[in-house]
């Protein structure tokens, strides 16, 4: 008896042990929402206020982490993220260009396979704009004009989607940029200096002098209230409806609970009147778009962004 007596004990024991690290609730410990760029811009002012909720809601530290590596890549911080337990400790907030194009350009831990989307919570206001006085009102008449004249092109770079579909809507409209370059800085003053005729840029950079500018199209999933007037790149040319946007990713097979438990947190955030005073004051779409329809637009943006470049080759 005395035996059957200490093995059920050690077996008591035993199962309570278990039960406990059963019942070990999410999250524990702190967690990390790792940034690939330096701190500042919006995907960052956005996820800070996310790691602020997430905090003030779970009790456990939460804070985000810069990983800046270059707008072309490798992206350190995502491929952390890549090879992260599977456990919701490590969130990526990523824009298009990791899941979309990460592997495309040989990175090999950014594979779409690798990650899952919670959501996406931000569109950049990227535009095409102008002065007030281009002889050009409008894409297709941009189009028109360039087909004899030459038009000089500023962007912030090459490897950026915006750019990209600016340079891809010129080869579907039939006619090429008379030169273009990158651009530190793309502003009220660049327009007014001469130094490109049209520019590829956030519509916060040029909200100053926005009366003294034309807003051409916006390379945005829906038009922007700030230029209500402006149409879409995709209502221009469908082939080309894509965006700039940014959302939160983890490790494929972290459990569902705990892609619920931040999802509950981030939705409520973007949601707030403190993150929509950014939409505002900024011109940026800051929205909550669901973890499968999320999943649905990475797949056709890859879509996207392989027709792009063909266009481009």
């Amino acid at each position: 008896m005395k035996t059957k007596t200490v093995l059920g004990g050690v077996l008591t024991v035993a199962m309570m042990a278990m039960s406990g690290a059963a019942v070990a609730e999410y999250p524990e410990k702190p967690v990390s929402f790792i940034v690939p760029w330096p701190p500042g811009d919006l995907e960052d002012v956005l996820t800070r206020m996310i790691a602020e909720d997430f905090q003030a809601e779970y009790g456990v530290s939460a804070a985000v982490v810069n990983k800046p590596g270059g707008g072309g890549g490798p992206f350190p911080g995502a491929i952390e993220v890549a090879n992260a337990p599977a456990d919701g400790y490590t969130i990526g907030s990523f824009v298009i260009g990791v899941p979309v194009m990460g592997h495309q350009i040989g990175i090999e831990d950014l594979a779409p396979a690798k990650f899952d989307p919670l959501g996406i919570f931000l569109t950049y206001p990227f535009v095409i704009a102008t002065s007030a006085d281009a002889p050009y009102s409008s894409m297709a008449e941009l189009a028109e004009y360039a087909k004899s004249n030459d038009v000089a092109l500023g962007h912030f770079g090459d490897v950026l989607t915006p750019t990209q579909v600016t340079k891809a809507y010129a080869v579907n409209a039939g006619f090429e940029w008379g030169s273009d370059a990158a651009f530190d800085a793309l502003d009220c003053n660049t327009l007014a200096s001469g130094d490109a005729d049209v520019i590829n840029t956030t519509l916060q950079l040029i909200l100053p002098c926005l009366d003294s500018v034309k807003v051409l199209t916006s390379i945005t999933d829906t038009r922007i209230p700030l230029v209500p007037d402006a149409p879409t790149i995709g209502e221009l040319d469908p082939s080309l409806n894509i965006a700039l946007w940014n959302g939160l990713f983890v490790t494929k097979d972290t459990p569902q609970d705990v892609r619920d438990k931040i999802i509950a947190v981030a939705q409520k955030t973007v949601q707030s009147d403190r993150a929509q005073a950014v939409a505002k004051e900024t011109g940026a779409l800051v929205y909550w778009q669901g973890a499968d329809d999320a999943a649905a637009r990475v797949a056709k943006d890859i879509e996207t962004v392989a027709h792009i470049g063909k266009l481009l080759e």
